[in-house]
């Protein structure tokens, strides 16, 4: 595939939201926090001329300003954003520390919206690279998206009621009856009992949908998300898979000040523990939430892995 196809794809995604109304936005890439993620790790800039680290970071993200213009008064309701991120992983087919990140965010709407943009997305691209003379992978032709939660799945795939197990001591006796599943002898926080039962267990055989959503994720997991009313045992939030490849995550975005505070001090205080170092307090960011952020959803898109997933390409990746 050559380069023009890969930027003409591009220009197929960027002519996509344009059709809808959203608007185009930039944002730094240098920032005072890069993001909260425990385990997501960031580069900090170095001053070659000075020899010293200075208080910037690139962004492993642009969320947190693009959510300042949320909350502004500039009347951005829809806005998208096609920006390299930067993140500190070793490289493979799918993880390279930098990377193009596509991010889009509905004003006063829900995540339900968002799962309607992203479906007509990947479509759009298939059927326009199609179009091009681009080969789709023969797995995806004519397989539309199925939905499952992640509660479904667990019982689908392992017979477990994983709401059932939302306590640390629980999932960690949980994991005795898999004995296939390596567990450290270190004490471990409850995603991280959970992901390594879901990562050894459902996500080997989720490829087996070729386009699957996973919907409703445990509650521990809320990260910027909301929790559903209905049910305060799961957070609304989904991810997509192509071909068992994670493409994107998708939140139901928290609102509320006070409870953002507590989530990202205990994101710290574990990256202080597991990684031995902390990041700056987000103060742009808590600016943001508390001069009220709107009811908001929004999601963060691999493009290359959105490529790499739908077309035979084996190296999409720019550099």
């Amino acid at each position: 595939m050559s380069r023009r196809h890969l930027f003409e794809l591009i220009q197929i995604i960027r002519n996509y939201f344009g059709e809808q109304g959203f608007l185009d936005v930039l944002t730094p890439p240098a920032v005072e926090n890069p993001g909260m993620e425990v385990h997501i790790h960031p580069f900090q800039l170095h001053s070659v001329q000075k020899n010293s680290l200075k208080p910037l970071y690139l962004h492993t993200s642009p969320e947190f300003c693009m959510k300042e213009l949320l909350g502004s008064e500039d009347s951005l309701d829809r806005i998208f954003s096609i920006s390299y991120c930067f993140r500190d992983e070793p490289e493979s087919p799918i993880h390279r520390p930098q990377f193009l990140m596509l991010e889009w965010y509905r004003k006063n709407e829900r995540y339900e919206s968002i799962m309607h943009d992203t479906e007509e997305l990947i479509q759009t691209v298939m059927n326009q690279g199609q179009k091009k003379g681009l080969p789709i992978r023969p797995e995806l032709i004519g397989k539309k998206l199925i939905k499952k939660t992640m509660s479904e799945l667990f019982r689908e795939e392992l017979n477990i009621e994983i709401l059932n197990y939302l306590e640390i001591d629980s999932i960690k006796k949980l994991l005795n009856n898999f004995p296939e599943v390596p567990v450290p002898a270190a004490e471990l926080e409850w995603d991280d009992y959970f992901f390594l039962l879901y990562l050894n267990k459902i996500e080997p055989v989720i490829s087996k949908y070729p386009l699957l959503m996973i919907t409703e994720f445990p509650a521990p997991l809320s990260a910027l998300s909301t929790l559903k009313k209905e049910d305060p045992r799961v957070c609304e939030r989904f991810e997509i898979y192509i071909n068992g490849i994670e493409l994107c995550n998708c939140f139901n975005e928290l609102t509320d000040a006070k409870e953002q505070r507590e989530r990202f001090r205990i994101q710290n205080e574990l990256k202080q523990k597991i990684y031995h170092y902390q990041l700056p307090t987000p103060s742009n960011f808590y600016l943001v939430m508390d001069k009220g952020l709107p009811p908001s959803a929004g999601i963060a898109l691999g493009v290359e892995r959105l490529l790499y997933s739908i077309f035979k390409i084996d190296n999409p990746f720019f550099y």
